[in-house]
């Protein structure tokens, strides 16, 4: 816990810093963060003697963190459908090498950089929106409050599980909390953001924290289901008290895309 705590400390001055920079240094930031990620997700793989292509994962998903800035979605587009050939090149000359796993190999290393550089570049998208950054910081502590409440209502009244096969410690106790938590935090947050910006409403709150509650931590249990046919608790431990960067932006994923439509809808 302590070091849990400290590596928040040390991290989330960063990344307010970043994000509230610009969409440059928020794509700079979400790139790298990406970029572990991505390199943690083939390793993953590689344990369980798949070959995935670490390179192909690792630059796909950063360059469509790239073009969602560079470009929004249409020079996402294109990135992808040439990610997709060269996936299908790579991996069937690997094939001819030898390689027998290569036809899985494909479908991990395109899931893996869609997953990721995706899903992550709608934090781009969400900073280039009009009042972008505090809408962003909706998104990103609604998940936080969510799993700030699931580990504390959970630990300590945990009794019912979830899914005890994909993640044993999460309970309906822990879960329920942490969307109560969310909501209630999430509104204050937008409570005082309003008087800053009036375009924000102080409801906006009460929704992000419901709906990223409710479905944000689906990332974590979808983490949870990578690594379990691998008998891997962590993607890494290069995040002192949190694992791995995988581990660490599991749930951001899911609250990076519904935040962006949810603006969409509330702005």
């Amino acid at each position: 816990m302590a070091k849990r705590v400290i590596t928040i400390v040390i991290l989330l001055p960063i990344v307010i810093l970043a994000v509230w920079l610009g969409p440059w240094t928020t794509t700079m930031l979400v790139a790298f963060f990406t970029g572990m990620a991505a390199w943690e997700y083939a390793q993953l793989f590689k344990t369980g003697k798949y070959v995935p292509s670490t390179a192909l994962i690792v630059v796909g998903s950063v360059a469509l963190i790239v073009a969602r800035q560079v470009a929004a979605f249409p020079g996402s587009d294109i990135i992808l459908t040439l990610l997709i050939m060269a996936f299908m090149i790579f991996h069937t000359f690997a094939y001819q090498r030898g390689v027998e796993t290569a036809a899985l190999d494909f479908g991990y290393s395109l899931a893996g950089t869609v997953y990721l550089g995706w899903m992550m570049a709608y934090f781009v998208s969400l900073r280039n929106l009009e009042n972008g950054f505090w809408w962003i910081a909706l998104a990103f502590l609604a998940s936080m409050f969510s799993d700030m409440g699931a580990f504390l209502i959970g630990r300590k009244f945990g009794r019912h599980k979830m899914m005890t096969r994909v993640s044993p410690n999460k309970s309906w106790e822990g879960y329920l909390g942490g969307v109560f938590l969310s909501m209630i935090l999430t509104t204050v947050l937008a409570w005082g953001i309003h008087f800053l910006i009036p375009a924000i409403p102080v409801y906006a709150g009460l929704i992000f924290g419901l709906v990223v509650s409710v479905l944000a931590p689906v990332g974590d249990f979808g983490e949870s289901m990578l690594k379990r046919p691998f008998g891997v608790k962590d993607s890494s431990d290069l995040i002192p008290g949190h694992g791995g960067f995988l581990d660490r932006i599991d749930a951001f994923l899911w609250a990076a895309v519904l935040g962006y439509y949810l603006t969409l809808i509330l702005r």
